[in-house]
């Protein structure tokens, strides 16, 4: 496994929470919004972040906006991501994880070029699990 990486859920203010984490801890953000990423949204939703991720040194921080109607509590709104090195990793980890749990989103390939999924464990701590596949 690469590293556990703590991903955060906003709603609506993820551009503003990453931009003053970019200014407190420097670092190369990268933000990506519903439309660039060509998913269905509400309509007036499309600029809300899909995706952000901030590298700082050898720290990562990931964050998003819920979609539309999600409410976000205090609590609920941060995951753990699991970056994997193998397609036979994530498989063993999310099962194994997954047991007694939930799955959120199965796991699939997505088009970022990874495989991905999400479940809530048997204790109620989210975990995303992310594996970034050969080309």
């Amino acid at each position: 496994m690469k590293a556990f990486q703590p991903y955060l859920n906003f709603d609506g203010s993820t551009r503003d929470a990453m931009t003053f984490y970019t200014e407190c801890f420097g670092g190369d953000l990268y933000m990506m919004t519903f439309a660039e990423a060509n998913t269905p949204v509400p309509p007036g939703n499309e600029n809300r972040v899909m995706h952000a991720r901030l590298a700082s040194g050898n720290g990562i921080l990931m964050a998003s906006d819920s979609m539309p109607g999600k409410a976000i509590t205090q609590g609920n709104n941060v995951w753990v991501n699991v970056d994997c090195e193998s397609v036979e990793e994530i498989d063993r980890l999310f099962a194994a994880m997954a047991r007694g749990g939930t799955v959120v989103m199965p796991l699939a390939d997505q088009f970022w070029d990874a495989r991905f999924g999400m479940l809530t464990d048997k204790f109620g701590i989210n975990w995303m699990f992310n594996c970034q596949l050969k080309k």
